[in-house]
């Protein structure tokens, strides 16, 4: 009973992997997407202070395209930490969702130093550490606090929103209620394990380091630290696996939603691979039935973009 814990802990970390490999996978097979064409673009280390693109050269087909991740980051860095753009357009809901977003990294971070700290302890046990180990239990502790408070908080402000504000109300499925109302649970029971019995956080780190290791083993203590410790473990663990089987995989398809759709300033040349996967997607067959395009399942996109419309 006590190693059942670890073994859906091993599970959980499993399914994780595998779920998010095939959502990128998936993403990766998807058709080529209908791009944006809106500058600036964030990579054109040139021109996008002033919302320039390279088709401003002459004859810039036959000139080399200059990308800088640095530009890219100076964008992405702010919206995934700080959901830069939520903020801009939707101050309210962003005073929820922040917290409840910074607070998942926070336990993500929390989780990560623990599992480097138990990582170091198990390959290289003789190495002394000194106020590095002591730095890094601190911001394991600080940061697994702040994180489990602030998102059982903007879970709570997300659910609240979500059950009182009409505006929302054609938005709001049974599943948003029930994944909002899964955070509450998890992170609530993880804070009040922690607030009780593990201020400190020897015991979690101890039980991560087990995992890391191979080794896994008991957590500390008895009865009713015990059971809330390892009720925090399994929930959190379900959550993981969780995550990336539904629509919260969003933290992965936010890659692609940047640069496949917003970003993506590749230029159709002939020959290219551009060309390649448009011919693909005008192969395709069209059922619109609507009149203007008067589809029948073998019209291709190819026939629709070259026929005349009657008036």
């Amino acid at each position: 009973m006590s190693l059942l814990p670890s073994i859906v802990a091993y599970a959980a970390l499993g399914v994780f992997a595998l779920a998010a490999v095939a959502r990128v996978v998936f993403w990766l097979r998807l058709p080529i997407h209908v791009r944006w064409e809106l500058y600036p673009v964030a990579h054109d280390a040139k021109r996008a202070a002033y919302g320039g693109s390279y088709l401003e050269e002459q004859e810039w087909w036959k000139k080399p395209r200059e990308s800088s991740i640095v530009g890219e980051l100076r964008v992405m860095v702010p919206e995934i930490l700080f959901l830069a753009a939520l903020r801009e357009h939707n101050f309210k809901l962003w005073l929820r969702s922040f917290p409840f977003h910074f607070g998942i990294y926070l336990v993500i971070g929390a989780t990560v130093l623990m599992m480097a700290v138990g990582l170091v302890s198990t390959v290289a046990p003789t190495v002394v550490l000194g106020g590095l180990a002591v730095l890094a239990h601190y911001a394991v502790v600080v940061t697994a606090d702040l994180g489990l408070a602030l998102g059982t908080v903007g879970a709570l402000g997300m659910l609240h929103r979500r059950l009182t504000d009409p505006d929302l109300k054609d938005f709001t499925a049974p599943a948003d209620i029930f994944n909002l109302v899964f955070f509450v649970v998890t992170f609530g029971v993880a804070f009040a394990h922690v607030a009780l019995f593990d201020r400190d956080l020897t015991r979690s780190m101890a039980f991560v380091q087990g995992l890391v290791s191979l080794s896994p083993a008991a957590l500390a203590g008895s009865g009713a630290e015990v059971m809330l410790g390892y009720g925090a473990i399994v929930l959190l663990a379900l959550l993981m696996a969780y995550i990336p089987l539904t629509h919260m995989s969003h933290f992965i398809g936010k890659y692609f939603a940047y640069h496949a759709v917003r970003w993506n300033d590749t230029p159709n040349l002939k020959g290219g691979p551009q060309e390649a996967a448009i011919a693909r997607v005008l192969s395709y067959p069209v059922s619109w039935s609507a009149p203007h395009i008067k589809g029948d399942g073998k019209k291709t996109w190819a026939d629709v973009a070259t026929e005349q419309v009657k008036k």
